[in-house]
């Protein structure tokens, strides 16, 4: 009999489902749902850095992916389906009701943006991470955040929940608990809700919440009430335990089952963040970095070395044993921007036009959306082109890529992108040039942390839309970094990640290794690095420091 398991990734416009031969990694079937009401905006305020998303965006996806993505298949047997595990976006918690129900969901709540799921960008909480970093260091006991790069961002679960118990009373008094996205699909899907009696994603947990096992679990009680009075209580709300990416969450329950047309024999694995998931689909080894590369970047490496447990690596995202493969420390890192600065770039240049074009009285309906898509097709394959005829030299325009503030190393939401060395000649490719190079240079920044901290990078694997569609921008990161890139052959690789973390929690296959030799695609390309380019770039490396420090001040 074949098996199948089917991968569920959610990302911050969709949710993807993927059908896979466990056997072999064939895709059998596939189907991505976009959100509609986050298509509309709603719940989100940009100016604000507020976004947040709609629980039934996420179930409608689940029910509505999966069946498509069976119906695809052909799957005559449906018994052959074994396994499914979900990830998601992170940190993306909400606030629940005793039962495990989102508050956004209650009549009360339908139209409050502060009961919805609170997405992994939103950045409402800057001023609350700066005061668990001030409280981390000043409250006399244990300093929280030293497992977590020694500073807590406004991006993570505690800052999200501390902004709305300050600004939302009612929400503080109707929440029992706060669930992650990835552990809130989870428990739909086995029908274990019950918000303490649910199993918690180790990934999510540790990288984000401050979960570890030298304190016992979460930060104290005292800890936190000293924080702030508004989280007294909520500890014993939450968990303790969490689970590893490898294990079962339990059986599929009824009610999914009926929904989906499966057996309630399937498994139901541990959910975890989209980036460690896609990474084990990358094919993930020890000392390679794996870099998840799209809106912004998720760095992910794994270190059998002991020893790397017991350091505190500064300024990065965590590092947590057991968080992408079990048995070994997981670490993340990573860009709050970076498709996102090509987009921000291409947005503009275009949008002006775009405007004049849509008013144009000249052309017909017809001819202004020809033109527009055009336009938008072609502008940043027109900049990659371009861009890389351009020569290299020390003295061209310089950018910090901190334009959504700086993830790591040492994260700070406050930060600001900047473009410095421009003159009247310079062109549209010039300025886009020098933000790939900014960006290029933040992962660099990245891996020369890790290095200085002890830990061996010895390559990079990329995968993402950027990774496959822009040649430019890969060579580049090859360029600056001096390390060889290689590039996923895999299109999905976080529903493929998924999917081999199904097949395990459910048996097909004995640990991510062996799912990996069976199910991994490959790699589809290898960059090197240039060593002429190399030693221009570690002077303009200096340069990119330099500006950031006086950014910074």
């Amino acid at each position: 009999m074949n098996k199948y398991s089917i991968g569920v990734d959610y990302g911050t416009d969709s949710v993807r489902s993927l059908i896979v031969n466990t056997a072999n990694g064939a895709v059998r079937g596939s189907d991505v749902f976009y959100y509609p009401r986050w298509k509309k905006g709603m719940f989100c305020e940009q100016s604000k850095n507020q976004y947040r998303q709609h629980p039934s965006d996420y179930l409608e996806g689940l029910e509505t992916t999966i069946k498509n993505a069976i119906l695809q298949s052909k799957i005559i047997d449906i018994n052959e389906i074994i396994g499914i595990t979900v990830d998601t976006t992170g940190s993306t918690p909400c606030a629940v009701d005793k039962n495990g129900t989102p508050l956004a969901f209650l009549p009360a709540f339908e139209n409050e943006p502060d009961a919805m799921f609170v997405l992994w960008k939103d950045h409402t909480g800057v001023k609350e991470a700066d005061d668990i970093n001030h409280h981390c260091r000043n409250w006399g006991g244990i300093d929280f955040t030293k497992y977590s790069g020694g500073i807590y961002s406004s991006e993570w679960f505690w800052s999200k929940i501390l902004h709305i118990y300050r600004t939302n009373l009612k929400i503080k008094e109707q929440a029992f608990s706060w669930v992650e996205h990835c552990d809130w699909i989870t428990g739909e899907l086995t029908g274990i809700t019950d918000p303490i009696a649910m199993k918690r994603s180790r990934c999510a947990a540790g990288h984000k919440a401050v979960w570890h096992e030298e304190w016992n679990g979460l930060p104290s009680e005292d800890f936190l009430v000293s924080l702030d009075s508004s989280l007294k209580g909520l500890r014993q709300n939450l968990f303790v335990d969490t689970y590893q990416n490898n294990e079962s969450a339990g059986k599929i329950c009824k009610e999914w089952a009926s929904k989906l047309g499966l057996s309630e024999n399937v498994t139901i694995g541990i959910g975890a963040f989209d980036a460690h998931l896609g990474a084990i689909g990358a094919e993930i080894k020890p000392n390679f970095l794996t870099k998840v590369m799209g809106t912004s970047t998720c760095d992910m490496l794994v270190s059998s070395n002991p020893k790397i447990a017991e350091m505190q690596v500064k300024g990065i995202c965590g590092q947590v044993m057991g968080s992408i493969l079990p048995n070994c420390v997981g670490l993340e890192a990573g860009q709050s921007a970076f498709g996102d600065v090509y987009a921000w770039f291409t947005n503009l240049i275009l949008k002006p036009s775009i405007e004049i074009i849509e008013k144009s009285t000249h052309l017909n309906i017809e001819t202004k959306h020809k033109i527009i898509d055009e336009l938008q097709s072609d502008l940043i394959k027109n900049l990659n082109r371009d861009a890389a005829q351009i020569a290299l030299t020390e003295s061209d325009p310089l950018a910090l890529d901190w334009f959504n503030g700086r993830r790591t190393p040492d994260a700070n939401q406050n930060l600001k992108g900047c473009i410095s060395g421009l003159k009247i000649g310079t062109t549209a490719s010039e300025v886009f040039k020098s933000l790939v190079e900014a960006t290029a240079f933040g992962a660099y920044a990245i891996i020369e942390r890790f290095r200085n901290e002890g830990v061996v990078i010895e390559g990079l694997i990329g995968l993402g839309g950027v990774s496959i569609k822009s040649p430019f921008i890969m060579q580049t990161i090859a360029d600056v970094c001096n390390l060889p890139i290689q590039i996923a052959k895999v299109e999905q690789a976080f529903a493929m990640g998924s999917a081999m973390a199904a097949a395990v929690a459910a048996g097909a296959h004995q640990d991510f290794a062996a799912a990996q030799k069976a199910m991994g695609h490959g790699f589809e390309k290898v960059y090197y690095p240039n060593k002429e380019k190399n030693k221009i770039y570690q002077i303009r490396y200096e340069k990119y420091i330099k500006l950031g420090r006086f950014m910074e001040e």
